[in-house]
């Protein structure tokens, strides 16, 4: 074997509570995994600030701090964690073949996807400028630091009216914001919004800008600048928070053509499994689940993955 390829018993694609979980419970295994972190080492939580909802953290910990616990635990038990991303995958036949960004290639008999999805952005550059700081794509994660304020929403499907309804009874007033004069959700899902009453529907609108104020290193929303489609006309409305919900996309593009995927580009697994229609193919967290998308769903199945990876190598 040459100096560039590598045998692995278990390389975990990706990181983040699914991709570290797994590593932890790989590593305990003996299978002695490595870890390809991918572009953002910790996956989204680390573009997030506090989380209050995660088990074993009383009060609350920053996404970044939790990531790099959850990683530390990992390489307590022997993990090999690298900055980098697998380029090419062959799943053709077993041991499988990948190739990283640094030439690399690596030969494993095992492989556990944790690449994840990514939140889908408007573009605007105060929208980045306040992610984390009053901008948020998950309201369940983020809702309950807007208790009693006013916050807006963006987006017009089941997931926006979903999270609407969610705010609502966190929140003094929720703006629902759409482009359009009618909503793309479910009937029961716009019944539920329309008959909630500190909802206010937006229609026709479109967010130009997110206002807010910066004090040292701190930043917080305190408004939005939205544009009628229809007149062109700008408002503003005064708001605490920001949430765009319009959709996430499964980082699932390494696989297409390798493993089967749904019709939004989710990775497919067997139910109660993790395991894809290739054998000794695991995939965990938000790459196959666009129901949850919670750190504790994505660590638990990362859990699953490690375990199922270890029978399979135990029964081969």
């Amino acid at each position: 074997m040459s100096e560039t390829t590598e045998k692995v018993k278990c390389l975990i694609i990706g990181s983040g509570p699914a991709g570290y979980t797994a590593a932890i419970y790989a590593a305990r295994a003996d299978l002695k995994p490595v870890v390809y972190e991918g572009l953002q080492p910790g996956g989204q939580l680390t573009i997030t600030t506090e989380v209050d909802n995660f088990p074993g953290y009383p009060d609350g910990t920053l996404g970044t701090e939790m990531m790099e616990d959850f990683k530390k635990q990992a390489q307590r038990f022997g993990t090999e964690v690298r900055f980098g991303m697998i380029t090419e995958v062959d799943f053709s036949e077993r041991p499988f073949k990948l190739k990283a960004d640094d030439g690399k290639t690596i030969i494993a008999d095992t492989i556990i996807i944790a690449t994840g999805a990514s939140a889908k952005w408007l573009g605007m550059e105060s929208e980045s400028k306040y992610n984390g700081f009053g901008v948020s794509a998950c309201a369940t994660c983020d809702g309950f630091f807007y208790k009693g304020k006013d916050v807006a929403i963006v987006g017009g499907g089941d997931t926006a009216a979903e999270e609407a309804t969610y705010l609502a009874k966190l929140c003094r007033k929720v703006y629902l914001i759409h482009r359009r004069d009618e909503l793309r959700a479910s009937k029961a899902m716009q019944k539920k919004v329309l008959e909630t009453p500190n909802i206010e529907i937006l229609w026709n609108h479109v967010p130009k800008e997110i206002v807010g104020k910066e004090e040292g290193f701190s930043k917080s929303v305190t408004g939005a600048i939205l544009t009628n489609v229809k007149t062109g006309k700008d408002k503003k409305i005064d708001i605490d928070g920001f949430f765009v919900a319009i959709g996430h996309k499964p980082n699932s593009d390494l696989f297409k053509g390798k493993l089967e995927m749904d019709e939004t580009a989710y990775l497919i697994t067997a139910p109660n499994s993790t395991k894809t229609n290739v054998e000794g193919v695991y995939a965990c967290g938000d790459i196959q689940d666009k129901t949850f998308r919670q750190a504790i769903t994505a660590a638990g199945s990362g859990c699953m993955a490690a375990i199922e990876a270890e029978r399979f190598l135990s029964s081969t």
